[in-house]
């Protein structure tokens, strides 16, 4: 009993000793845990991902919280001591200021959680982990008109929540407004061809379409606007130098979006060389 005492009373005494013994043991606590959630799988689910982002956070704070209280005293004695440089130590610390700011503007709006699609500046991905200084995504290649994982991952400063506008683009994990439009340098009527464009098109959808209209409509009900729907749309427009400009959109499932935007093109190319064979040429 008396071996225990001296054993605390040390640590006490040697309060940076007892830090690192600290330290160590809520890290192997939390190293054991995230294994645990991990376990055997190659790949993560949504629910790992947020017991693991849940376990981080809770293991930091928790660290923090026993780090403060143990020196609470000669903390105290530091903050008196740098009150005359106090503004000096805010300008140095803007950008983790505002990262915890960032974080903190995140939590307070919910703007989005981990397994969301989310758009910051130029960078689009899922959010795979969110602390309080910064939020980790996996890319996703939504600018070049596609929708799969480049398999690089971006860390994203909580800061960047106060420059760039966020964007939730969770509704598109499932299904996407799909735009793509194809260039014709000849000046014809491409109008007749719409018909049997359209009529191919409900083709192709055919197997969605009433899932993708029941999709469509939750996401009105849910965003409170009126989207354009889940049908197939075609219009034209005009180019700079005066071609046409065939646009295409449709609602459909984002991993089917490329393979039908495809299948879409190769069925007007055989159209329009059946009807204008010599502009084809």
């Amino acid at each position: 009993m008396n071996n225990i005492m001296d054993i605390v009373s040390f640590l006490i005494n040697h309060k940076l000793i007892l830090s690192l013994l600290i330290i160590a043991t809520i890290t192997l606590i939390r190293s054991l845990t995230l294994k645990t959630i991990r376990g055997d799988a190659l790949f993560l689910s949504e629910e790992q991902r947020k017991w693991m982002s849940r376990t981080k956070n809770g293991t930091f704070t928790l660290l923090l919280v026993i780090l403060f209280l143990l020196w609470q005293s000669e903390i105290s004695e530091f903050a008196l001591s740098v009150t005359a440089i106090a503004v000096a130590i805010v300008v140095a610390s803007k950008e983790i200021i505002l990262c915890f700011t960032g974080s903190i503007q995140r939590a307070s709006s919910r703007s989005f959680r981990i397994g969301d699609w989310i758009e910051v500046g130029k960078l689009c991905g899922e959010v795979i982990e969110h602390n309080m200084m910064a939020t980790v995504i996996q890319e996703i290649d939504l600018h070049h008109g596609q929708y799969h994982y480049t398999g690089k991952t971006a860390t994203l400063p909580n800061s960047m929540f106060f420059t760039y506008p966020v964007k939730n683009l969770n509704f598109m994990k499932r299904y996407v407004y799909h735009n793509f439009s194809i260039v014709v340098a000849n000046f014809v009527n491409l109008y007749p061809m719409f018909p049997v464009l359209e009529k191919k098109i409900e083709h192709h959808c055919e197997e969605f379409i009433e899932v993708a209209r029941r999709y469509n409509s939750v996401i009105e009900k849910h965003a409170g606007v009126d989207l354009p729907g889940s049908e197939p749309h075609i219009h034209i427009g005009s180019g700079t130098n005066g071609e046409q400009v065939v646009h295409f959109m449709l609602f459909c499932p984002t991993d089917q979006a490329t393979h039908l935007e495809q299948e879409i093109r190769k069925d007007f190319m055989e159209e329009y060389e059946k009807r204008f064979p010599q502009s084809a040429e």
